[in-house]
């Protein structure tokens, strides 16, 4: 199906949802393709790919709301589909809040070029993918006779949408994006079995880490690892490793929406403009980030993208405000949901920060854990590496951290000038000051 005839279905949609006795509705028709490789001992684990359709309504009838989706693009069975999406939503119960957004809110533009489609996509070729997959496992299995297990992994996916509203919203997106990874398990003499992992994830093939690089960091990763265990627990020095700081920004986001707002369940209630972390914390949310694995013109509500400030020198500035909860708390909408998140950067590397540390441990890694986004608590195991005198010293593990992220944010001391570029939370290195660790 090509552009014109996806508009083409959409509008046909939308126009039967509002003969058939909807008050407003919004219909969405997107496409997905996606292909995943394994290659396991030398032998291909597993070649899949999906291809899904679909068509989804939200059906507005009085004040009464339902969404609805299907995978039959048949217009007879369209067409059924909407009549009972349409029935069903009059047995609902009113809602006042329910409704589509005031168009003052829409983007005056939803076409441009955010750099998230790549035309290469359409010459790839599966040999090229396996062969891929292939060398990131074929360097893993070689880089060390520690190594028991090694998987390389290759995988992409395209997808194209187009979004209308019957108040006058029409905006469509065409992105791709390119993932490969490395999965090593490796052996000491006593049987412990560490693993750890490698990988980039991109919206440009060419941006790609090289396969073999993946393959070696994997392994590297692991051994480095091996005679892991639990140390003393106390105050350290905490210094989170850039690819591993997006779990912290997990435990903000229930907090940070308007939902947990509106609920009463979250910890930042009553703290906007107040200063809530420590002066080295500013952090962004960036969809119009070129190459952004996040990056869009409008959110699912159909709300104008724009950089958002969410914290600035520790001060809490906005919150992730959608249309229905915005509309509860008589707040504008911002976006109902994190894109990309973009740190102030500091001034120093990784290993620069290690070297002025005399007692610390640098996270690589986040283990399980929960947090309450009513209080800001939380409970987390980490795995990483004691750093003594500025020198990495002993691998870490079985070790937990809890305390209150509003205490965490308090004490970071310091951010690194490396932020991670292969995901949308684009976290650097980060620094803690005085965080207690204890064996678990």
């Amino acid at each position: 199906m090509n552009e014109k005839e996806r508009l083409d279905l959409a509008e046909w949609a939308m126009k039967y949802a509002l003969k058939s006795g909807a008050t407003e509705v919004a219909v969405e028709l997107r496409s997905d393709r996606r292909i995943e490789i394994d290659v396991r001992d030398s032998k291909i684990e597993r070649l899949s790919e999906a291809q899904q359709h679909g068509l989804a309504t939200e059906i507005y009838v009085d004040k009464r709301f339902w969404a609805n989706s299907t995978n039959d693009l048949r217009r007879e069975e369209l067409a059924k589909f909407i009549e009972e999406s349409v029935a069903g939503t009059r047995y609902l119960a009113r809602d006042e809040y329910r409704g589509l957004p005031d168009p003052r809110f829409y983007p005056e533009e939803t076409k441009g070029d955010l750099k998230i489609y790549d035309a290469s996509y359409e010459k790839l070729e599966t040999s090229e993918r396996i062969r891929i997959a292939r060398e990131i496992e074929a360097a893993a299995r070689g880089a060390s006779d520690k190594v028991v297990s090694a998987t390389g992994s290759y995988s992409d996916s395209h997808s194209e949408m187009i979004r209308l509203h019957s108040n006058g919203f029409m905006g469509g997106s065409r992105g791709t994006v390119f993932e490969i990874s490395a999965d090593v398990t490796v052996k000491d003499d006593s049987g412990a079995r560490p693993d750890d992992w490698s990988g980039a994830t991109t919206r440009f093939r060419k941006d790609l880490l090289a396969p073999s690089f993946v393959g070696n960091e994997a392994v590297r990763r692991a051994v480095a690892k091996l005679g892991q265990k639990k140390i003393d627990s106390g105050q350290y020095t905490c210094l989170v490793e850039n690819r591993t700081g997006r779990r912290l920004l997990r435990i903000l986001q229930e907090p940070l929406s308007a939902r947990a707002l509106q609920q009463k369940t979250s910890c930042f209630d009553g703290m906007m403009h107040k200063q809530v972390g420590s002066a080295k914390f500013t952090l962004t949310d960036d969809p119009t980030l070129e190459k952004g694995l996040a990056s869009r013109f409008f959110d699912s509500d159909g709300v104008a993208a724009k950089r958002l400030p969410i914290f600035e020198q520790g001060y809490l500035r906005n919150f992730y405000v959608d249309i229905y909860y915005g509309r509860k708390l008589g707040m504008e909408p911002t976006t109902g949901w994190p894109t990309n998140v973009v740190f102030e950067a500091g001034a120093r590397p990784l290993n620069a920060m290690i070297k002025d540390i005399k007692q610390g441990i640098l996270v690589q890694g986040f283990i399980g854990g929960n947090s309450n986004s009513t209080t800001g608590d939380f409970s987390v195991g980490i795995s990483g590496l004691l750093i003594q005198n500025g020198q990495l010293a002993t691998p870490v593990h079985e070790m937990n951290i809890s305390g209150n992220v509003l205490d965490l944010l308090s004490r970071l001391a310091e951010v690194g000038n490396d932020p991670y570029s292969f995901a949308a939370q684009r976290t650097p290195s980060l620094l803690f000051d005085g965080v207690h660790f204890s064996g678990v």
